[in-house]
């Protein structure tokens, strides 16, 4: 079985679009941020040094120093997909990701993207 292309993607290629989809509805970019940094337990060093390396999304995910248990509360759909369905870990956690942005760019307030 061949691995999907979003995991040899580098996250430094799709990050500018998480903040065009976040500001475009009002949202700031430390927002995006702070719900990546949310999500993998990266601090916004270690986000900036993995943009800088233009790590791939498998390799982020893999290197993330703390994923949020939380992160099991997020439900719904992402491109046509139950987020809490998807068996294989890494895809889950890039689904989680973009459920997120969405989020944000539906104007949720961030406590309860945060799951707080």
């Amino acid at each position: 079985m061949t691995k999907h292309r979003i995991y040899t993607m580098s996250i430094t290629r799709v990050y500018p679009h998480y903040i065009s989809k976040a500001e475009k509805k009002g949202r700031t970019k430390s927002e995006v941020d702070e719900i990546i940094c949310w999500l993998t337990g990266y601090r916004q060093q270690e986000l900036e040094g993995q943009l800088a390396k233009e790590t791939d999304f498998e390799t982020f995910f893999a290197e993330a120093p703390q994923l949020n248990p939380s992160r099991e509360l997020i439900k719904g759909v992402v491109c046509g997909v139950r987020v809490e369905n998807i068996e294989e870990p890494t895809m889950r956690e890039i689904r989680y990701l973009d459920k997120l942005i969405d989020e944000l760019a539906k104007g949720k307030a961030m406590e309860k993207i945060l799951r707080k």
